[in-house]
């Protein structure tokens, strides 16, 4: 990513408030077979007029067939072009979640080191997710379920006209911009975590201030991930864990896997310390990528040498 790219943060939220809640309102009430051929419309758009974009996620696309390629191969015809449409997909499936059409029963849990049990007992922890799949349909279930109260960390004017679309769905949105972590932010969490609520956080995008990043290996390139994650894991000293939730056909596999009971550093460690955990959820990131290639929804340029 060069210099003359604008960051992720600045680009303004794109579409028309008005036809995404037409879309919303049609997907409730005629389903999403009758708006389907309209969210195809839509995706059409957005892919032809939008060629930074398109490149980004041509860069993608390359960088994992190098790193050895994904697990179920990318179409041969239009692959960038079907990346939108799973995108185009899992904005439906978000409104579908809060709404009651997506359950438990659509999901096939991997829960190795028994995170599900650990919920709504004790004190919190921290789950990082990514821009890969649909974390909304793990945390619409959790908050439905009564069992975990989550509390997502985002940058909230890209989150505004989606989350309110979510919150007219019966979402019922906790989410908490964390641009700055100033000492009223951190001492918020502190407490939240004590009351044995859960904190969620994407780890895959590169924060507002560019100087907190972490450069990484990332499907064998250099890549900046932010620190923001591993920072607030050692202030908050709590248990970290990564989530993936993706879709196969016509089910959900959510990943739930422990990353580490505690991470701690000190001022003289705490850059080696954040490389080291940063590494790992790039590995972990790369790994998922292929097994759901068409499902990481970055639509920027993320690679160090990309322009």
């Amino acid at each position: 990513m060069t210099a003359a790219d604008s960051h992720w943060a600045d680009q303004p939220e794109r579409g028309s408030p008005l036809l995404m809640r037409l879309t919303a309102w049609a997907a409730r009430r005629a389903g999403r077979r009758a708006v389907a051929p309209v969210v195809w419309l839509v995706v059409l758009y957005f892919y032809a007029f939008g060629p930074r974009a398109r490149r980004a996620i041509g860069a993608y696309q390359r960088r994992l067939a190098r790193a050895g390629g994904p697990a179920t191969p990318l179409p041969r015809s239009f692959p960038v072009y079907r990346q939108y449409l799973a995108f185009a997909q899992a904005l439906l499936d978000k409104l579908d979640v809060w709404q009651g059409k997506i359950t438990l029963a659509d999901l096939d849990i991997h829960d190795p080191d028994g995170l599900h049990a650990q919920m709504g007992s004790g004190r919190g922890q921290i789950l990082v997710g990514s821009h890969l799949g649909n974390i909304e349909v793990c945390r619409a279930l959790a908050e439905q379920s009564g069992l975990l109260k989550l509390n997502v960390l985002v940058h909230t004017k890209h989150a505004a006209q989606f989350g309110r679309l979510l919150d007219e769905a019966g979402g019922g949105l906790r989410m908490i911009q964390v641009s700055e972590l100033d000492a009223g932010v951190m001492l918020d969490l502190a407490q939240r975590l004590e009351r044995g609520e859960w904190l969620a956080i994407a780890g895959d995008r590169v924060p507002l201030k560019g100087d907190r990043s972490t450069e990484v290996a990332l499907l064998g390139d250099p890549a900046p991930l932010p620190q923001g994650p591993w920072l607030l894991a050692g202030l908050l000293r709590c248990p970290v864990n990564l989530l993936f939730c993706t879709r196969h056909g016509k089910r959900y596999r959510v990943s739930m896997e422990r990353l580490s009971d505690g991470i701690e550093w000190s001022r003289a460690t705490r850059q080696a310390q954040i490389a080291q955990w940063t590494q790992r959820y790039a590995d972990r990131l790369g790994a998922h990528c292929r097994q759901a290639p068409l499902q990481w929804f970055n639509f920027y340029p993320f690679w160090k040498d990309d322009a």
